[in-house]
């Protein structure tokens, strides 16, 4: 990519960054890129929307407790 494209890709995101912090997306940036992505490749917006609604209304799964094996003596 070069750096012209590069800069014109960057100031896209801030811009859509700035425009999901207004409308309190709670995306981050990595995601929002991640998403976009995914919208130039033709993925459905409004699907992908959805999947993420779904996704934040699952409780997420607690991490199992390490167990300690039994000492032997």
């Amino acid at each position: 990519m070069d750096p012209e494209a590069a800069r014109t890709a960057r100031e896209s995101l801030d811009l859509a960054f700035h425009m999901s912090n207004i409308l309190d997306t709670g995306l981050d940036r990595h995601t929002l890129s991640v998403l976009i992505a995914l919208c130039d490749l033709g993925l459905n917006p409004e699907a992908l929307a959805a999947v993420v609604k779904e996704l934040r209304r699952e409780p997420s799964p607690s991490l199992p407790m390490p167990t300690t094996p039994p000492s032997v003596p």
